[in-house]
């Protein structure tokens, strides 16, 4: 029998009812996989492409044939955005069977989480958050809610296999199959993961069974691509193409802001009309975009049509740009995050624009993968900014990084269809506090044993001893996060209660301390270290004044104003891997023309070239900027890089005579040194092939905080999970015997 034939009859209307002509190939392979197999399913396939149809349609057949006597699956999603919109696509489906759709997260009403708990049936869709509180705060009814569970679909699996977030989610599933007595089978949903077998067994750990991994051939996708790069503030830059890219337009305004940079005059024209998504990478600079592209509005005396989306804004704003966005007579342009990255539906865009490059091609795919809906080609426009450098600036500083990037990142995909791997061999101790504390709240009192078994059962934590368990839990007994009872039991202690009632325990990715920020009615989104009473705060793509601060509320009330200023949410650092440099050596010293470059790339690759020759630097990283002063471009992904800058201090410093390193991670590393690059590399070579622990790399009295949970645990551990889990010292050691062999 086919798959369709095999779907329930309610599964068939809504397939007819919506005008599809044949099954995607997605779904004709999970549809297989979840009737004809009991093994866990990793479905991977282009953004668009019906994942999330491809797992339910099979999931509520077999749901109508035999309905669960409780919850039957969970839907877990990283974000509250994703899960809203998955909601009304599910309810939508599911009305008709009668099988319920319950969404969880903390915008959602206490009522509708009531009647869940009351009778718990049908999907539950939540974010890992959410989840956590319910096993902790809920813990006795878990067997009650999840007795008869069977499905556990996680979508944007990709998104969690690169740090503690996606630990986490691994952990709670496990805690909550064991608590509840089941083994659900579980499905991940992805349209970017650069190892599938890798994610197979991640997804698979614990369960006992495999993972079938349908191989789905992508179909070709003409992309619509084009790159321009802009000097900011330098307004005189005529933009046009060239036979092989996008056909553009002149981009000069009709008025200009004072002070107007030409990249954002550039997407302000182009944007004209038409509905699009501008990229940026931090949440700052989404801030300042969507203030500067409302300036030209101004400018011009043309209404604003530029809305905006981040993480720190409120639900209501958030919701109010998926909205506009969604309505087919709405043409306005978001600024976002990465918070418009995943799957939403946010209907048919005409075109994205990204800001300098993405940091991972995982990220770039995504995003891209945004556009290209209703039978149009996707379509993005980099737009890569970069100040003017000054006629004395040293060699690396003259080379556009940025720019460089972005075109290494298209190229490997293009070339390899490489993907960044998962991240899987991290030391989690972070997540170990986070994972006892939960644990020993939410069972009550348990033997050093007991809490020791259950804990380090959890499969994200092969890597973790029993030795440095012991002196994990020794140190939270010190410092009262746990203390032990007259039987000799273990329970929270004082400190542990005050960390884990607060609703941001239920989190594992770092925060900032945040304050609420309030105009008149209206909540306006949060910010970090709020300035004074009489400074200026730039948040919702508006500038505001701050009239009153309530830090014991932490609330700060503003007032609209006109102008600019910074936005501060907090640090937002990039995880660059070392394939994407190496393909940036490859893009400085190759001749070849890529056609998605605009006139202004294509000349400003040219000139980065003639540098490259000019200077050696692609074929011999270490280059004297005069005198003793030296740059280093070892041509390192972001934690090797970090291994590097360490190793050449603390191993190599004395002998070098290293002094005044500067560094501009992951691109160079600047300091003046008093020996001949053939010694250089000779003592690179020679401490490097000594058999070294990781630990010296971490300075003596440092203790490098790198998790949200990191300040609660013993020094040694932290240093420890640093030096084994963060820094990738074979990646560095194998560049410095490369050198060895080359230069030596």
């Amino acid at each position: 029998m086919d798959v369709f034939s095999r779907y329930a009859p309610f599964i068939q209307d809504f397939i007819y009812r919506n005008n599809w002509e044949s099954l995607r190939a997605v779904q004709a392979a999970a549809g297989d996989a979840i009737f004809n197999t009991d093994e866990n399913v990793l479905l991977s396939a282009s953004t668009a492409s019906g994942k999330t149809e491809a797992a339910f349609f099979p999931i509520l057949t077999l749901f109508s044939e035999d309905p669960p006597t409780s919850v039957g699956a969970i839907y877990i999603g990283p974000l509250k955005a994703l899960i809203n919109d998955q909601f009304s696509r599910l309810t939508e489906l599911c009305d008709e069977a009668d099988i319920p759709v319950w969404h969880w997260h903390g915008d959602v009403a206490q009522s509708h989480k009531g009647k869940m708990l009351k009778k718990p049936s049908g999907i539950l869709q939540i974010t890992p958050e959410s989840l956590e509180a319910m096993l902790l705060r809920k813990h006795s009814i878990i067997p009650k809610l999840f007795g008869d569970l069977r499905f556990i679909v996680i979508d944007e699996v990709h998104s969690l296999m690169r740090g503690d977030r996606g630990g986490q989610t691994l952990c709670l599933i496990e805690r909550l199959a064991s608590l509840a007595g089941v083994n659900p089978r579980r499905v991940g949903l992805s349209a970017t993961i650069g190892d599938l077998e890798a994610t197979g067994r991640f997804l698979a750990s614990g369960t006992g069974r495999g993972t079938v991994i349908p191989r789905i051939e992508p179909k070709g996708v003409k992309w619509r691509l084009s790159m321009e790069h802009f000097y900011i503030n330098q307004q005189e830059q005529s933009v046009q193409t060239d036979d092989n890219a996008l056909e553009v337009l002149d981009n000069a305004t009709d008025t200009a802001p004072a002070n107007a940079d030409a990249g954002m005059g550039y997407i302000f024209e182009h944007t004209k009309g038409k509905k699009c998504l501008v990229f940026v990478n931090s949440r700052e600079e989404c801030e300042a975009v969507t203030t500067t592209l409302r300036s030209y509005c101004e400018a011009n005396h043309e209404p604003d049509r530029f809305l905006i989306h981040h993480g720190n804004l409120s639900a209501a704003y958030r919701e109010t740009a998926e909205a506009a966005m969604k309505d087919e007579d709405v043409y306005m342009t978001t600024c976002t995050t990465a918070t418009l990255e995943l799957g939403i539906d946010i209907g048919r865009l005409e075109r994205a624009f990204q800001i300098d490059a993405p940091f991972t091609v995982s990220s770039f795919l995504q995003r891209m993968g945004r556009t290209g809906r209703r039978n149009l080609p996707p379509e993005m426009w980099f737009v890569i900014r970069e100040e003017l450098p000054e006629p004395r600036s040293m060699l690396p500083e003259t080379i556009p990084w940025k720019l460089i990037q972005g075109i290494a990142l298209i190229q490997v995909y293009l070339e390899e269809r490489w993907v960044e791997p998962p991240k899987l061999d991290r030391l989690p101790f972070s997540l170990l506090y986070h994972q006892t504390m939960s644990t020993l709240a939410s069972n009550g009192e348990l033997t050093s044993a007991q809490l020791a078994s259950k804990v380090l059962s959890l499969k994200y934590f092969h890597r973790i001893s029993k030795d440095d368990y012991r002196i994990l839990l020794r140190h939270l007994l010190e410092t009262e996060h746990i203390q032990q009872t007259e039987e000799g039991g273990l329970i929270v202690g004082l400190a542990g209660e005050r960390i884990i009632n607060s609703f941001k325990f239920y989190a594992v990715f770092q925060e900032n301390e945040e304050y609420t920020v309030r105009w008149d009615s209206q909540e306006l989104g949060t910010i970090v270290m709020p300035p004074p009473v009489g400074e200026k705060v730039a948040i919702a793509g508006h500038v505001w004044i701050v009239e009153e601060l309530d830090h014991k509320r932490r609330m700060v009330y503003v007032s609209q104003i006109k102008g600019k200023v910074p936005a501060y949410f907090g640090d937002c650092p990039g995880d660059i891997n070392t394939k994407i440099l190496e393909r940036m050596k490859g893009v400085l010293s190759e001749e070849r023309s890529y056609p998605y470059l605009m006139k202004n790339a294509v000349n400003r690759l040219a000139q980065a070239r003639k540098t490259a020759v000019n200077s050696g630097l692609t074929e011999y990283p270490l280059i004297c900027l005069g005198g003793n002063m030296w740059c280093l471009i070892p041509w390192l992904g972001t934690y090797a890089f970090l291994a590097m800058e360490r190793f050449l201090k603390i191993k190599c410093g004395d002998q070098l005579g290293l002094r005044g390193m500067d560094s501009s991670r992951p691109y160079f590393i600047q300091f003046t040194m008093k020996t001949t690059p053939e010694d250089f590399f000779r003592i690179l070579s020679a401490e490097a092939s000594k058999d070294f622990d990781p630990l010296d790399l971490v300075y003596p009295n440092e203790v490098p905080l790198f998790e949200k949970y990191d300040e609660y645990l013993p020094q040694e551990l932290v240093r420890k999970g640093f030096a084994y889990g963060i820094l990738d010292v074979e990646g560095m050691k194998s560049r410095i015997h490369e050198w060895s062999e080359k230069f030596i």
